[in-house]
C-alpha cells in the first residue's frame, strides 16, 4: 500500500510521447460537455453539480493519464 501511496501522490509529468496531447483532448472534450450544460440547463443547483462533477471527472481522467506506465 505504501508503494501505491508514494505512486498516487507524486508528480507524474507528461514526458511521454503523446501524453500532453492526451491531456489537452481530455480537457478539451470536458470543457465542451461543461460549455453544452450550461447552456442546455438553466442556472442552478443542478447545472452547478452537474459541471463541478465534470470538472472532477476531468480531473481523475487526467491523473489517470499522468499515472499511466
Amino acid at each position: 500500500m505504501k508503494d501505491r501511496i508514494e505512486w498516487d501522490f507524486g508528480y507524474h509529468a507528461p514526458t511521454a510521447p503523446g501524453r500532453k496531447e492526451e491531456h489537452e483532448q481530455m480537457r478539451a472534450a470536458c470543457k465542451a460537455l461543461a460549455l453544452y450544460i450550461a447552456e442546455a440547463l438553466p442556472p442552478g443547483r443542478e447545472q452547478s453539480t452537474a459541471i463541478t462533477k465534470v470538472e472532477e471527472a476531468m480531473f481523475w481522467a487526467n491523473a489517470g493519464l499522468a499515472r499511466k506506465k
